[in-house]
């Protein structure tokens, strides 16, 4: 658990979400003074923080901009997964389901943990999920402005900028109800910069559910709340 805190706040240094329609710095170091201010918007008290010097070095021979894209980017993406799985794991660890089959054949998912539910799956409909993942990740990094090169981090484009799905979708992934699209610029950036910090959160969530699961009392709090688990969590095609 002292290991997720301290890497969340390395994290926190390293990356955040701008407002969606904010102006972009023209500054020489228009990238690092952003992230300076949005470090203090994220979290007055520790304000920016960086103990591994993260955003004042370069990557793969890119600029510090550049880099800096890319560590904003990788940190807000992963919060976004880990949302999911903290909410996914709560919702299965109560047996909430759907009244329907989820996948085919004789499986059954009664009395099994999320992970243990994750191994009884067929490995096809494990191979869909992920298969269905790396779509979304191929699409992300394809259209538009990449986010290393001028884009936004965080952004992910709708399904009609780009021309490589073969028919029409009729919702985008990250607003697909257009909730957000009268929203002024301040609404944006405050709903951001409380997803990115849910997201840091959710990620010493999700690793404290499982770190107890494999490690019974490695978090205190979470002693006898959370089964015993066997498996690898880390390694998903393991049984």
């Amino acid at each position: 658990m002292k290991s997720a805190i301290l890497a969340s706040l390395i994290a926190s240094a390293a990356a955040f979400v701008p407002a969606q329609d904010a102006a972009r710095s023209t500054s020489l170091n228009g990238a690092m003074d952003d992230l300076k201010s949005i470090a203090e918007k994220s979290n007055p008290v520790l304000k920016y923080y960086d103990p591994l010097e993260l955003a004042t070095t370069s990557i793969w021979g890119n600029t510090n901009d550049a880099t800096i894209g890319f560590l904003r980017h990788s940190e807000i993406k992963h919060g976004r997964v880990a949302m999911a799985a903290f909410v996914g794991y709560c919702v299965q660890s109560n047996g909430i389901r759907f009244p329907w089959p989820s996948v085919g054949g004789d499986v059954s998912f009664d009395g099994l943990s999320p992970p243990e539910q994750w191994d009884a799956m067929p490995e096809a409909a494990k191979w869909q999920i992920v298969l269905f993942i790396g779509f979304l990740e191929f699409y992300s990094e394809s259209v538009g402005t990449h986010y290393m090169r001028g884009g936004q981090a965080g952004k992910f484009p709708t399904f009609a900028e780009g021309d490589i799905i073969p028919h029409p979708m009729p919702l985008n992934l990250f607003d697909p109800f257009g909730l957000s699209t009268n929203a002024s610029a301040e609404k944006k950036e405050k709903g951001l910069i409380s997803e990115l910090n849910n997201g840091r959160l959710a990620q010493i969530g999700i690793i404290g559910f499982l770190s107890e699961q494999k490690v019974e009392g490695s978090v205190p709090l979470l002693k006898g709340l959370v089964s015993h688990y066997d498996g690898e969590p880390m390694a998903p095609f393991s049984f």
